[in-house]
């Protein structure tokens, strides 16, 4: 099995797809301009996708105050730090960054709707990025 691709129900999935295409360096595959807005949205490898779509049917979860250790995108950054203050330029906040016991160099923001979104730099890369 292969994962296709991950779901988030997001309040404002054009404009959310619109950020991350400009931003993180997605790019996106399949749109619908009509209710619910699904977007799917490849990295730079053509491999990963994320969707993201608004349905009424169930809830939005409170992403701006959720603990980011429910659920994160997780991005492979070269440079983190650089990364970040352009990410911070372009309305996301940081919620942390640490270098942890083993060299990795994470840092958790917020996208401008509160999804966490974390760059990492590996001191062993876990993927080819």
């Amino acid at each position: 099995m292969k994962i296709e691709h991950f779901a988030i129900n997001a309040p404002d999935p054009i404009a959310m797809a619109n950020w991350y295409v400009e931003h993180l360096g997605m790019r996106i595959v399949r749109q619908q301009t009509e209710t619910p807005y699904m977007t799917f949205l490849a990295d730079s490898s053509g491999q990963v996708m994320i969707e993201i779509y608004h349905n009424d049917a169930a809830p939005i979860p409170d992403y701006k105050n959720q603990d980011p250790l429910i659920v994160h995108i997780a991005f492979v950054s070269s440079d983190p730090k650089a990364d970040k203050v352009r990410l911070q330029k372009a309305g996301a906040r940081e919620d942390s960054d640490d270098i942890t016991p083993s060299g990795d160099h994470i840092i958790m923001l917020r996208d401008p709707w509160g999804i966490p979104i974390q760059l990492c730099k590996r001191a062993r890369p876990m993927v080819n990025g």
